[in-house]
């Protein structure tokens, strides 16, 4: 392995290259979030087409078996004026002409070649080959030789003396270069990077031209400027273009000069855009401002810049969210007889019934982990804005936008698991990274327990952070190592994820809803007495019915414990071995049948809309039974408690209701 010295040093490879494209730069790691790696290629002539050629990177640590991992199709490309060609994402500065996400390279020991072949001729893990090889770079960030790859590789004449360059060690600064001397000797040097200029400072030196806005959120009504700064003055008037249009975000939705002039001799320019306040509630939008038609000698160092225009035509829902509950405005769509085959039953029985509904593998579908994202977007819907999700423990709506796409967490959601992924034993497969929509799915069984890993009963939108936090931890006690939610809120999650885990026990074999916190077993979640206090304190309200609704829409089943909260008991709680029975189960008031007023109070309470006595029972928030009494309409309770919200668990007549109420 050579050894590297930085910037003063160089370390030599002889190595011929022919073809009309070479290798020239390559960063495959940088420092921090890694976002600004790419590849650079040199062609002989400038201007030059790369229709027919393809770039494939190749993995060579023990599990990648020298195989390709990502290829770059180059046709409809063409080199600059210097005969360069950057691919990278739109972090790097200047912005590469074909772009690609962030952290895609890998930092090896791995190698990346350029073939005159199709992209279809290199499917993933195709074995590195020679057939059609054009350049190849094998290189490494201090790690050892694969001499797998220089086995290869050195089996084309061209490259008999190849050996793997070092980039540096992980987190370095640095990028290969290729330099050909006057005899050409190919040689790599492991030095600050020069994207979109020639690694020995030769040709057309392009003026580099950069945007800036001022912020990167906006408002329907709102006017913002965007600046245009050269790096030294223009020779001559320069115009170009710019786009705004994103998605469904186009030229009806803003006002304003899209061509801009820098005048002889000046570097700056700026335009003005005003965005149109529409009635439509289309959703918060990102618009990607971009230059188009920049002549050659000119470098756009930086393009796509986000901007996001959030849209105040909002909708609100006529159902509350879990922190302040409505009952009774969101209805059920389950079929009437979808619950009929279990009446009768009891114990196991019961428990293979409701698998046989919820499970069925001639009714039930399962849709990828990328199309959980697009349920949750209207499953989770937060019912104040409908432009954002509510987040599970956070108990707060963020923007439907910001999906954690990529390393950074900070302020995105993300799809949390009530069972977590590794407890369960689920996982995803490649056709999971795509979301099909509704009508493309596969079958499902109670012995998939893979498809656990999609299942959006059990998927809630959550802070990508405290996702994070929560990791996959039982639910409980914090010093016994569970989780009960970020400190300070109001646990208005708790019955939520306590009947979306007990489903999980149910739908799929191999999972368990168990006693205490085990430490290992896959298939094991605690702890089961906690959760039954969970779903009895906090029933199902409003929202839980309605993500149950739009869940069926997708996979065809539904939760039961959302429809029928009482069949807890027959299966984990006081009525195990009773005999089911839908109809003689205890019904919900209606929305308005029943009210506690003064709301908030300073103590005293009444209770309104009652036919006759009732049984009242008083919990905490964090769901501990405080006291109970029976009350009779018209009287006034003295419920002394301290301030803080409290749940009021109201039942008469074989009907309940839970009320929040506020003690001031």
């Amino acid at each position: 392995m050579k050894k590297i010295l930085l910037f003063a040093l160089s370390f030599y490879v002889t190595q011929f290259s022919y073809g009309q494209i070479v290798i020239n730069e390559l960063d495959c790691d940088s420092p921090g979030a890694e976002n600004m790696e790419f590849l650079e290629l040199l062609s002989e002539t400038p201007n030059f087409p790369l229709d027919g050629y393809v770039v494939v990177f190749f993995n060579g640590s023990s599990s990648g078996n020298n195989s390709s991992y990502f290829t770059v199709d180059l046709d409809g490309f063409t080199t600059d004026i210097n005969g360069l060609l950057l691919i990278g994402s739109n972090s790097v500065s200047p912005v590469p002409q074909f772009l690609i996400a962030e952290n895609i390279i890998q930092n090896g020991a791995d190698a990346v070649a350029v073939y005159q072949a199709s992209d279809f001729d290199f499917p993933e893990e195709t074995i590195a080959t020679i057939d059609n090889l054009v350049d190849v770079l094998l290189y490494d960030t201090s790690d050892s030789d694969d001499q797998d790859f220089i086995d290869i590789f050195s089996q084309d004449p061209r490259f008999t003396n190849i050996e793997q360059i070092n980039e540096g060690a992980g987190n370095n600064p640095n990028s290969i270069q290729r330099f050909v001397d006057m005899d050409g000797i190919v040689t790599y040097m492991s030095t600050t990077p020069t994207p979109r200029a020639l690694n020995d400072g030769s040709g057309v030196v392009l003026n580099g031209i950069i945007m800036a806005i001022a912020q990167e959120q906006y408002n329907e009504f709102d006017a913002f400027d965007i600046s245009f700064t050269l790096e030294t003055p223009v020779t001559q008037e320069l115009n170009f273009n710019i786009v705004l249009d994103n998605l469904g975000f186009n030229t009806s939705d803003f006002t304003g000069n899209t061509s801009i002039t820098i005048p002889l001799n000046q570097t700056t320019a700026s335009t003005t855009i005003t965005l149109i306040d529409d009635a439509d509630d289309e959703g918060d939008e990102v618009t990607r401002v971009r230059f188009e038609s920049l002549p050659a000698e000119y470098l756009a160092l930086n393009n796509n810049l986000e901007i996001r225009i959030v849209d105040n035509d909002f909708t609100m829902a006529n159902f509350g969210t879990p922190l302040n509950p409505t009952f009774g405005n969101v209805t059920t769509t389950q079929p009437n007889s979808y619950y009929n085959l279990l009446d009768g039953l009891a114990d196991e029985d019961l428990r293979q019934a409701i698998q046989d509904i919820i499970a069925n593998p001639n009714i039930v579908r399962a849709q990828t982990y990328a199309d959980v994202f697009d349920i949750l977007r209207e499953a989770d819907q937060n019912p104040l804005n409908s432009n954002e999700v509510w987040l599970l423990y956070k108990e707060i709506g963020r923007s439907k936008l910001d999906a954690q796409s990529s390393s950074d967490n900070f302020e995105k959601w993300n799809r949390e698991h009530t069972y977590p992924r590794s407890r369960g034993g689920f996982f995803d497969i490649e056709e999971d990274g795509i979301a099909d929509g509704k009508d493309i799915f596969w079958t499902t069984k109670a012995d998939s327990l893979r498809h656990g890993n999609s299942d959006a009963h059990a998927l809630r939108a959550a802070d990508a952070i405290e996702n994070s936090t929560r990791n996959n931890k039982h639910y409980g006690d914090p010093t016994l190592g569970g989780y009960d939610g970020p400190t300070g809120t109001a646990a208005s999650f708790y019955g939520d994820v306590a009947r979306s885990v007990l489903y999980m026990e149910i739908r799929y074999n191999g999972l368990q809803v168990v006693n205490g916190y085990p430490e290992n077993g896959t298939g094991e979640l605690g702890d089961v007495a906690i959760l039954l206090d969970w779903h009895r304190n906090d029933p199902p309200d409003d929202y839980e019915m309605n993500r149950n609704n739009v869940v069926y829409t997708w996979q065809f089943n539904r939760n039961p414990f959302i429809d029928q909260p009482d069949l807890v008991e027959y299966i984990w709680g006081n009525n195990v071995g009773q005999i089911w029975d839908q109809e003689l189960s205890v019904l919900e008031f209606g929305l308005n049948e029943i009210s506690v007023y003064p709301n908030p109070t300073t103590n005293t309470i009444s209770i309104k809309g009652l036919n006759a006595q009732a049984d009242v029972q008083v919990f905490s928030i964090e769901g501990k039974l405080l006291s109970s009494f029976s009350y009779n309409e018209d009287t006034a309770i003295d419920l002394n408690l301290a301030s803080g919200i409290y749940l009021l668990s109201i039942s008469s007549e074989n009907k309940k209701t839970v009320k929040k109420l506020i003690v001031n």
